[in-house]
């Protein structure tokens, strides 16, 4: 049966592929979002491009799952290696689990989309973001933001947004909205998203920039989201589905008679200090109230349990928005500190940092360039010296088990942390080392990556890394009512949990270095955000004061037990004799000495816990690249014997000849009498000849000649054969 063949208008049109596009201009660059035309399954998608950069973002909706009382909310944000023109670098060659640099974009986008969706929303919903085309000079992690919010304000879910997401550079001190991605020379990394009315989301990497400088900035990046906003608007009105009815659940009527009967009680349980005895406490006085209001009755148990939960949360803000805070605190006093160094005896550098109940055990590990840590990504392979690992165990919060791997937390943390000490790192031509802290949290109560990055500081201090200047961080909170707030220095995890904004900030005495804000609320202004911002500046003086008196600079030597680094310049063409035949010269230089040797660039890298080795090394460098000079002595190993004398390695790759005639001032028969095979000797080079490059040496030009020695009467040598004899033979026949 034959089949009339359709054009491809009329195709599209029978697959209902409607495609819809709106263009904004962000930063003085258009930004294309396009839907109805590729993954039409999906309850939203789009495809979001700035220059050759695109990512297909997507949303679908799940039912209703029933007993949750979490949001089950998903986002996923992966590289294609193609979207780059690239093969995958692993031994499967396809994607495998997300790396470090896309789990951080999958909480980027997370964090902003989560507080917009209704109170009680309780379906399943699924948010993807993966990057199909890159150009290199388009970052695709603020276009997944965009997409992904694009993609939920044109699909049927109920969200309160859109929101939009720009990153801000700081380039020759003029601030840049969306900088190309390779801005090493960018004193600024600021991502920043929010909706039309207010900045929800930031996180930052900044080298000391200004407190004033950084709400600038912030505002200029909310300008650029307002635009970004009304585009979408503009694409819901070409596309958008109908939202589907949801009703937040009612609020719970025994609410109020929790607050009428038992707020002195919850009162008091929560301003218990110490953590384990407050949730006691509190544990205690729930468990009052349910067995008075409960009964017997199952249902009504839950709705008690669930109206003291929600009173305890207004009794614990109302606490705090009258200037009390449960471990008795006023809202700008950071809690007691505690530093001690070198807490363990063979780590490179070791800090216990304590800061009320939250405790981190920081170690500093320094390594070579072999240690380096291979970073496969979109961009081009690069080699990261600077490694930070953040573990958070159960038995820091006093609960049983474990994860078996960082999550998605661990991750974040370690890398906000990271983030903020790098600016302070001293230039790897200066420090040629590989730095691996690790912050292993042994108690948490409440900003837990702020710890790290203080006692990651010390380690280092300890470790005698010499930073530009210390680092301190601390976590800032809000709680907001109406027009009542208060902004709180040093976060509890309660107060965290419970309040409004979680906002981290790192720096030096003279800038930030590096920002983290999340907020549950609709935004916060930027007069607020400066007031925040000055507040925990400071904390952080206040926090690196104590800091100074435990360690001022760093220390001038490194540990015994770290490798001992030294570089030697050399020319470059002296690469391969250094390196040798397929490596083998610096194979045997390393398995002689037992130093770690790289080559890179004309430079040579000497490490090894043990400078008697790294000396050794020296010299082999040394002779390796020292051109012969006449009339010197060295010391070498004999290579071959032959029947008129033996070849010395006189310098590590190069020989020369000890002719028989110069081993000794008497007659020497036999080499073999006076040489061995491997045998070290020191010979003195007599002799190079300018045409052929080849070396003389000798052994007798370096001892004492006999008394009454007479130099042996040479025999004169025979004349030197005419070789044109033909020529000869043809003449005399003439």
């Amino acid at each position: 049966m034959s089949q009339e063949l359709m054009s491809r208008e009329e195709s599209i049109q029978k697959l209902g592929m409607q495609k819809h596009s709106v263009e904004i201009v962000v930063g003085g660059t258009p930004i294309t979002l396009e839907t109805g035309y590729i993954a039409k399954q999906a309850h939203g998608s789009i495809i979001i491009r700035q220059g050759d950069t695109m990512v297909l973002s997507t949303v679908c909706d799940g039912t209703p799952r029933a007993g949750l009382d979490f949001f089950p909310l998903t986002v996923d944000y992966r590289e294609k290696a193609y979207a780059a023109g690239r093969i995958p670098g692993n031994f499967f060659r396809r994607e495998a689990r997300p790396s470090d640099a896309e789990t951080l974009v999958c909480r980027l986008t997370d964090r902003p989309l989560r507080p917009l969706f209704p109170n009680g929303y309780k379906r399943e919903c699924s948010c993807k973001s993966e990057v199909i085309s890159f150009d290199g000079i388009n970052e695709p992690d603020v276009l997944s933001i965009v997409g992904v919010s694009a993609a939920l304000h044109t699909s049927s879910i109920p969200w309160g947004g859109p929101i939009g997401a720009v990153r801000i550079g700081l380039i020759n001190d003029e601030l840049v909205v969306n900088p190309p991605v390779k801005r090493e020379e960018s004193d600024l990394d600021l991502v920043v998203a929010g909706t039309a009315d207010a900045i929800t989301m930031v996180e930052c990497g900044a080298n000391e920039v200004s407190e004033a400088r950084m709400v600038e900035a912030l505002n200029l990046a909310h300008d650029q989201i307002k635009i970004i906003c009304a585009g979408i608007d503009e694409l819901r009105k070409l596309a958008g589905k109908e939202k589907f009815d949801f009703t937040e659940p009612e609020a719970n009527p025994l609410i109020e008679k929790v607050l009428a009967n038992y707020t002195d009680g919850i009162t008091a349980a929560l301003q218990t200090p110490v953590k384990h005895e407050r949730y006691d406490a509190i544990s205690a006085i729930k468990d009052t109230i349910v067995a008075e209001m409960g009964g017997d009755d199952d249902e009504v148990i839950a709705e008690v349990k669930n109206a003291f939960g929600s009173a305890k949360d207004h009794i614990f803000r109302e606490l705090i928005l009258a200037g009390t805070r449960v471990d008795g605190r006023d809202t700008k006093t950071v809690r007691p500190i505690v530093v001690d160094l070198d807490v363990l005896p063979r780590a490179h550098g070791s800090a216990l940092f304590t800061r009320g109940e939250t405790q981190g055990l920081l170690t500093t590990t320094l390594g070579t360039a072999e240690d380096e840590q291979m970073i496969d990504s979109l961009n081009d392979k690069v080699f990261e010296n600077f490694l930070l690992h953040y573990n958070f165990p159960g038995y820091s919060v006093g609960e049983c088990g474990g994860r078996p791997g960082p999550g998605r937390r661990e991750i974040g943390h370690g890398a906000l942390a990271k983030r903020a000490l790098r600016p302070m790192l001293p230039e790897a031509d200066l420090w040629p080392y590989t730095i691996r802290i690790v912050s292993d949290i042994t108690e948490s109560n409440g900003s837990s990556s702020m710890a790290t990055v203080c006692g990651g500081t010390l380690s280092m201090m300890a470790a005698g890394v010499p930073l530009k200047a210390p680092v301190a961080g601390i976590a800032m909170g809000l709680v907001m009512e109406g027009d009542r707030y208060a902004v709180l220095t040093d976060i509890l995890g309660d107060e965290d949990h419970y309040g409004d904004m979680d906002f981290k900030v790192c720096g030096t005495k003279d800038g930030i270095t590096a920002l983290q804000m999340d907020i549950k609320i609709a935004g916060i202004s930027s007069e607020l955000m400066s007031e925040a911002l000055e507040q925990a500046r400071q904390g952080r003086l206040h926090i690196l004061n104590v800091m100074n008196e435990a360690i001022e600079t760093p220390r001038e030597e490194i540990s015994r037990f770290a490798p001992q680094i030294v570089q030697i310049e050399f020319d470059q063409e002296f690469t391969g004799k250094i390196i040798g035949k397929g490596g083998e010269t610096i194979r045997r230089i390393q398995e002689e000495t037992g130093a770690s040797l790289t080559v890179d660039d004309g430079i040579v890298t000497i490490a090894s816990p043990d400078m008697a080795s790294v000396e050794k090394a020296k010299q082999w460098i040394s002779n390796l690249t020292e051109l012969p000079e006449a009339g010197k002595e060295y010391t070498g190993t004999v290579k071959t014997l032959t029947d008129f004398g033996a070849f010395v390695e006189f310098i590590p790759g190069t020989e020369g000849l000890l002719h028989i005639s110069e081993i000794a001032w008497e007659r020497v028969e036999k080499v073999e009498d006076h040489l061995k095979t491997d045998q070290e000797v020191t010979v003195k080079l007599v002799e190079i000849d300018q045409r052929t490059g080849k070396f003389r040496l000798s052994l007798k030009a370096l001892l004492e000649k006999p008394e009454g020695y007479v130099e042996p009467e040479r025999k004169p040598r025979p004349p030197r054969r005419d070789n044109n004899r033909g020529g000869d033979r043809r003449q005399n026949r003439s």
